[in-house]
């Protein structure tokens, strides 16, 4: 019996996909996979049992991504399965922006009590006079699931749209509208577009790319949106910029005690992927992911270990081993198998960064003294026989 833990509450959708070989146990201590969303898990003893982790939604800064593969835990996220409440929410945060509708719901509910309110409606609205958003330039960082979807979206009504990814996927470039202007730079963005929006994720080279640099290239006005990561903004140099009207918007998802003192800025509560949709999506997703690799070994969207998949295994046996990324580790493998007779059907060994996976089909069942043996070889972190 497979035992998982939730350390947030997970949509029923996706736990229903759990077959009869899996518990859902309430402590971490002896589970074979858990289930997180934001609950932080630096601090957390992880268990020896512990085999997955799978985070229902992209980001995985709650995760200790190297301390994980260490232990040749394999981490997880569902990159694109909230992407479309995310960019209904980009879609929303820019006309938002273009249409002072807070500021006229706020009017409204401060004169609720003006019996002729629909004639004094009428004097003030243009108080609230806005812009729309169809013609002008959309600037868009980052072409992942989200950023194409914000773009293609952008594109059908009616904006001129730029975008930026050096990294852009295949399934990324065959989904964006060919009405997309793709742009070397971020600096071609900064100087040309009305309206900028970032869907990249956080790393060195991204935490404060939009800085008083950038600031100092951008259109007087323009429409800020970030719906990523906060601090892919220098927000002190964001609350300069909106007071001196150089910014005239800015759109955040992330609640901080920066962005909600800005003047001109729209904060909202890391709503992004709070949708009914999202979490069933993510859930779904999450819950395939462990019982893909917990039954036949394949890893797909992991953040920790490289992706490695041999479908269902129709062989005698199949093995996973973790390893460290070094030279001469598939060659020691089968040099064991050779020794003990055990016929190898098929192979594959895939690397990411310092670590590697390796799974491998065997036409004879696996014994205690291959595994005592594989163990025993220098840089191997775990094996697990799936079969």
């Amino acid at each position: 019996m497979t035992k998982i833990n939730c350390l947030n509450p997970i949509s029923k959708t996706g736990l229903d996909l759990f077959t009869a070989d899996y518990e859902i146990v309430d402590k971490i201590d002896d589970a074979d996979a858990v289930l997180v969303r934001s609950a932080s898990m630096h601090d957390m003893e992880l268990p020896k049992s512990l085999k997955a982790v799978a985070r229902a939604g992209a980001g995985v800064n709650n995760i200790p991504l190297d301390k994980c593969a260490e232990q040749g835990i394999v981490v997880f996220n569902t990159p694109g399965a909230n992407a479309n409440g995310v960019k209904e929410l980009v879609i929303a945060g820019m006309l938002l922006a273009a249409r002072d509708v807070v500021g006229g719901i706020e009017w409204v509910k401060s004169a609720k009590d003006d019996a002729d309110i629909a004639k004094t409606a009428e004097k003030q609205k243009k108080n609230f006079a806005g812009g729309e958003i169809e013609g002008k330039k959309l600037g868009v960082i980052g072409l992942g699931a989200i950023g194409v979807k914000v773009a293609n979206a952008a594109v059908s009504m009616g904006m001129d749209v730029y975008g930026y990814d050096p990294y852009i996927s295949v399934a990324g470039a065959w989904n964006l509208s060919r009405s997309v202007k793709h742009i070397a730079t971020t600096e071609q963005i900064f100087k040309e577009c009305d309206y900028i929006t970032i869907h990249v994720p956080l790393l060195d080279s991204t935490k404060g790319m939009i800085n008083k640099e950038a600031f100092d290239m951008m259109k007087d006005g323009v429409v800020v949106l970030n719906f990523a990561r906060d601090i892919l903004v220098d927000e002190e140099a964001m609350a300069e910029a909106l007071k001196s009207g150089k910014v005239r918007k800015y759109v955040t998802d992330f609640p901080n005690a920066l962005s909600v003192n800005m003047e001109n800025a729209i904060v909202t509560p890391h709503i992004g992927a709070s949708t009914e949709e999202s979490e069933d999506n993510c859930a779904v997703m999450a819950v395939n992911e462990i019982m893909d690799f917990i039954e036949n070994g394949n890893i797909k969207n992991s953040v920790n270990y490289p992706n490695c998949d041999m479908g269902v295994c129709d062989k005698t046996a199949r093995i996973a081993i973790f390893h460290k990324n070094k030279p001469n580790m598939i060659g020691q493998f089968t040099t064991v198998m050779a020794k003990d007779q055990i016929n190898i059907s098929d192979m594959t060994d895939k690397s990411k960064g310092d670590y590697a996976y390796l799974l491998m089909d065997l036409d004879t069942a696996v014994t205690d003294k291959v595994i005592a043996d594989i163990e025993a070889i220098e840089g191997v972190i775990g094996i697990r026989v799936i079969k």
